[in-house]
Protein backbone atom coordinates (compact mmCIF):
# COMPACT_ATOMS: atom_id res chain seq x y z
CA UNK A 1 0.00 0.00 0.00
CA UNK A 2 2.90 2.67 0.69
CA UNK A 3 4.44 1.53 -2.80
CA UNK A 4 0.94 2.16 -4.10
CA UNK A 5 1.02 6.08 -2.37
CA UNK A 6 4.31 6.69 -3.11
CA UNK A 7 3.53 6.22 -6.86
CA UNK A 8 0.34 8.08 -6.55
CA UNK A 9 2.30 10.90 -5.55
CA UNK A 10 5.19 10.79 -7.77
CA UNK A 11 2.62 10.83 -10.39
CA UNK A 12 0.60 13.85 -9.23
CA UNK A 13 3.84 15.22 -8.65
CA UNK A 14 4.90 14.65 -12.32
CA UNK A 15 1.49 16.03 -13.52
CA UNK A 16 1.13 19.28 -11.48
CA UNK A 17 4.51 20.60 -12.43
CA UNK A 18 4.19 19.59 -16.38
CA UNK A 19 0.70 18.38 -17.17
CA UNK A 20 1.11 18.56 -20.41
CA UNK A 21 3.52 16.10 -20.52
CA UNK A 22 2.18 13.79 -17.59
CA UNK A 23 -1.14 12.50 -16.83
CA UNK A 24 -2.71 12.70 -13.18
CA UNK A 25 -3.19 9.67 -11.37
CA UNK A 26 -6.26 8.00 -11.90
CA UNK A 27 -9.40 8.77 -9.49
CA UNK A 28 -8.73 12.81 -8.78
CA UNK A 29 -11.53 14.74 -9.74
CA UNK A 30 -10.46 17.21 -12.75
CA UNK A 31 -11.64 20.19 -10.73
CA UNK A 32 -9.17 19.35 -7.51
CA UNK A 33 -6.43 19.07 -9.67
CA UNK A 34 -7.08 22.48 -11.59
CA UNK A 35 -7.00 23.96 -8.01
CA UNK A 36 -3.51 22.23 -6.85
CA UNK A 37 -1.92 23.04 -10.68
CA UNK A 38 -2.84 26.65 -10.15
CA UNK A 39 -1.82 26.87 -6.44
CA UNK A 40 1.21 25.30 -6.80
CA UNK A 41 2.77 26.99 -10.30
CA UNK A 42 1.22 30.45 -8.38
CA UNK A 43 3.48 30.30 -5.38
CA UNK A 44 6.49 29.36 -7.92
CA UNK A 45 5.63 32.25 -9.87
CA UNK A 46 4.59 34.81 -7.44
CA UNK A 47 7.90 34.35 -6.09
CA UNK A 48 9.71 34.88 -8.91
CA UNK A 49 7.42 37.65 -10.01
CA UNK A 50 9.06 39.23 -6.73
CA UNK A 51 12.24 38.41 -7.51
CA UNK A 52 12.66 39.77 -10.62
CA UNK A 53 9.90 42.67 -11.04
CA UNK A 54 11.80 44.24 -13.91
CA UNK A 55 12.49 41.13 -15.47
CA UNK A 56 9.10 39.94 -15.20
CA UNK A 57 7.56 43.51 -17.04
CA UNK A 58 10.48 43.36 -19.66
CA UNK A 59 9.44 40.01 -21.11
CA UNK A 60 5.77 40.50 -20.49
CA UNK A 61 3.22 38.17 -19.73
CA UNK A 62 3.30 35.38 -22.16
CA UNK A 63 7.19 34.88 -21.73
CA UNK A 64 7.67 35.54 -18.80
CA UNK A 65 4.66 32.69 -17.89
CA UNK A 66 6.28 30.55 -20.90
CA UNK A 67 10.18 30.92 -18.40
CA UNK A 68 8.40 30.05 -15.01
CA UNK A 69 6.56 27.06 -16.45
CA UNK A 70 9.72 25.79 -18.39
CA UNK A 71 11.76 26.18 -14.96
CA UNK A 72 8.90 25.01 -12.84
CA UNK A 73 8.72 21.73 -15.03
CA UNK A 74 12.29 21.07 -15.69
CA UNK A 75 14.33 22.51 -13.03
CA UNK A 76 15.35 20.32 -10.38
CA UNK A 77 16.02 22.28 -7.50
CA UNK A 78 18.56 21.28 -4.70
CA UNK A 79 16.72 23.39 -1.81
CA UNK A 80 13.23 23.16 0.08
CA UNK A 81 13.56 27.03 0.80
CA UNK A 82 11.07 29.53 -0.31
CA UNK A 83 14.13 31.94 -0.17
CA UNK A 84 16.41 30.36 -2.22
CA UNK A 85 14.14 29.68 -5.42
CA UNK A 86 15.52 32.84 -6.98
CA UNK A 87 19.32 31.75 -6.95
CA UNK A 88 17.91 28.31 -8.09
CA UNK A 89 15.97 30.16 -11.06
CA UNK A 90 19.35 32.43 -12.34
CA UNK A 91 20.94 28.73 -12.38
CA UNK A 92 18.16 27.18 -13.78
CA UNK A 93 19.21 30.37 -16.62
CA UNK A 94 22.55 29.56 -17.15
CA UNK A 95 21.94 26.36 -18.84
CA UNK A 96 19.54 27.18 -20.89
CA UNK A 97 19.22 29.58 -24.24
CA UNK A 98 16.57 32.24 -23.42
CA UNK A 99 15.28 33.75 -26.09
CA UNK A 100 16.88 37.54 -25.07
CA UNK A 101 20.58 37.62 -24.46
CA UNK A 102 20.06 40.41 -21.57
CA UNK A 103 18.01 37.97 -19.39
CA UNK A 104 20.63 36.21 -17.53
CA UNK A 105 22.44 39.41 -16.49
CA UNK A 106 19.45 41.45 -15.61
CA UNK A 107 18.18 38.03 -13.15
CA UNK A 108 21.55 38.19 -11.85
CA UNK A 109 21.50 42.52 -11.29
CA UNK A 110 18.30 41.89 -9.89
CA UNK A 111 18.96 39.13 -7.27
CA UNK A 112 22.11 40.92 -6.07
CA UNK A 113 20.27 43.89 -5.60
CA UNK A 114 17.10 41.98 -3.32
CA UNK A 115 20.64 39.95 -2.01
CA UNK A 116 21.64 43.50 -0.50
CA UNK A 117 18.26 44.60 0.68
CA UNK A 118 17.80 41.48 3.08
CA UNK A 119 21.25 41.06 3.89
CA UNK A 120 21.69 41.25 7.79
CA UNK A 121 25.55 40.65 7.50
CA UNK A 122 27.85 42.34 9.31
CA UNK A 123 30.88 43.76 8.60
CA UNK A 124 34.22 42.68 10.35
CA UNK A 125 36.11 44.43 13.01
CA UNK A 126 37.54 47.16 11.35
CA UNK A 127 39.14 50.81 11.98
CA UNK A 128 36.51 53.62 10.42
CA UNK A 129 39.27 56.45 10.27
CA UNK A 130 42.21 54.41 9.09
CA UNK A 131 44.66 54.93 6.70
CA UNK A 132 43.58 53.98 3.54
CA UNK A 133 46.96 54.01 1.75
CA UNK A 134 48.82 51.76 4.95
CA UNK A 135 46.12 49.66 5.77
CA UNK A 136 43.38 47.51 3.54
CA UNK A 137 40.39 49.07 2.36
CA UNK A 138 37.37 47.42 3.37
CA UNK A 139 34.42 47.08 1.50
CA UNK A 140 31.12 47.50 3.14
CA UNK A 141 29.60 43.72 3.45
CA UNK A 142 26.39 45.53 1.60
CA UNK A 143 28.78 46.42 -1.67
CA UNK A 144 29.03 44.70 -4.60
CA UNK A 145 31.52 45.43 -7.59
CA UNK A 146 30.06 43.74 -10.84
CA UNK A 147 30.80 43.61 -14.64
CA UNK A 148 28.29 42.85 -17.01
CA UNK A 149 28.40 42.67 -21.15
CA UNK A 150 24.79 44.31 -20.55
CA UNK A 151 23.70 47.37 -19.55
CA UNK A 152 21.48 45.97 -16.71
CA UNK A 153 20.63 49.13 -14.46
CA UNK A 154 18.93 50.57 -18.04
CA UNK A 155 17.19 47.25 -19.39
CA UNK A 156 13.46 47.37 -19.38
CA UNK A 157 9.98 47.58 -21.32
CA UNK A 158 11.05 50.51 -23.31
CA UNK A 159 14.68 49.39 -23.26
CA UNK A 160 15.60 46.21 -24.96
CA UNK A 161 18.82 46.11 -27.00
CA UNK A 162 19.75 43.28 -29.20
CA UNK A 163 23.88 43.67 -28.98
CA UNK A 164 25.96 44.63 -26.48
CA UNK A 165 27.31 47.43 -26.39
CA UNK A 166 31.68 47.04 -27.25
CA UNK A 167 32.55 48.12 -22.96
CA UNK A 168 31.53 46.67 -20.74
CA UNK A 169 29.15 47.62 -18.12
CA UNK A 170 30.41 48.42 -14.88
CA UNK A 171 28.27 48.87 -11.61
CA UNK A 172 28.66 48.98 -8.14
CA UNK A 173 25.54 48.36 -6.13
CA UNK A 174 25.12 49.09 -2.36
CA UNK A 175 22.84 49.74 0.53
CA UNK A 176 23.13 53.07 1.79
CA UNK A 177 22.09 53.98 5.20
CA UNK A 178 18.70 54.48 4.59
CA UNK A 179 18.41 50.95 3.74
CA UNK A 180 17.94 52.04 0.08
CA UNK A 181 19.44 49.79 -2.55
CA UNK A 182 21.47 52.07 -4.94
CA UNK A 183 24.06 51.63 -8.10
CA UNK A 184 26.29 53.70 -9.70
CA UNK A 185 28.44 53.32 -12.87
CA UNK A 186 32.33 52.54 -12.21
CA UNK A 187 34.67 54.37 -14.37
CA UNK A 188 37.17 51.00 -15.24
CA UNK A 189 40.37 52.75 -13.06
CA UNK A 190 37.95 52.71 -9.92
CA UNK A 191 36.78 49.10 -10.78
CA UNK A 192 39.55 47.64 -11.00
CA UNK A 193 40.72 49.68 -7.66
CA UNK A 194 37.80 48.00 -5.81
CA UNK A 195 38.23 44.36 -7.91
CA UNK A 196 41.98 44.55 -6.46
CA UNK A 197 40.76 44.85 -2.78
CA UNK A 198 42.14 43.40 -0.49
CA UNK A 199 46.39 44.55 -0.50
CA UNK A 200 46.84 48.14 0.82
CA UNK A 201 45.76 51.33 -0.70
CA UNK A 202 48.87 51.75 -1.34
CA UNK A 203 49.66 48.37 -3.05
CA UNK A 204 46.12 48.40 -4.97
CA UNK A 205 46.87 52.21 -6.35
CA UNK A 206 50.65 50.86 -7.39
CA UNK A 207 49.21 47.98 -9.33
CA UNK A 208 47.66 50.68 -11.01
CA UNK A 209 50.15 52.97 -12.22
CA UNK A 210 51.86 55.49 -9.61
CA UNK A 211 50.68 57.66 -11.87
CA UNK A 212 46.76 56.69 -10.21
CA UNK A 213 47.85 58.06 -6.42
CA UNK A 214 46.05 60.88 -5.80
CA UNK A 215 43.12 60.05 -8.00
CA UNK A 216 42.57 56.71 -6.21
CA UNK A 217 43.30 58.04 -3.02
CA UNK A 218 40.67 60.83 -3.69
CA UNK A 219 38.12 57.97 -4.49
CA UNK A 220 39.05 56.43 -1.55
CA UNK A 221 38.20 58.91 0.59
CA UNK A 222 34.96 59.74 -1.20
CA UNK A 223 33.57 55.98 -0.92
CA UNK A 224 34.87 56.07 2.54
CA UNK A 225 32.29 59.17 2.93
CA UNK A 226 29.59 57.88 1.50
CA UNK A 227 29.49 54.30 3.63
CA UNK A 228 31.14 52.34 1.02
CA UNK A 229 34.57 51.61 1.63
CA UNK A 230 33.62 51.22 5.90
CA UNK A 231 37.57 51.47 6.92
CA UNK A 232 40.27 49.79 6.66
CA UNK A 233 41.67 46.50 8.37
CA UNK A 234 45.29 45.81 9.56
CA UNK A 235 47.45 43.89 6.78
CA UNK A 236 47.85 40.43 8.00
CA UNK A 237 51.54 39.31 8.53
CA UNK A 238 52.84 36.28 6.13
Amino acid sequence: MTETLCTQQFTLARHLRDPAANPPPPGIEARRLKVYRELFYGAIEGLLAGSFPVLRRTLGDQRWHARVRDFYAHYRSQTPLFTEVAEAFIDYLQGIEPDTPWQLELAHYEWIEAQLYLSDAEDPPHDPEGDLLEGEPLLSCVARVLAYRWPVERIGPDHQPSEAAEQPTLLLVYRDAGLQVRFARLAPLAWQLLMGLPGTGRERLRALGDQHLQQGLLLLRQLREQGIIVGTVQRAVP
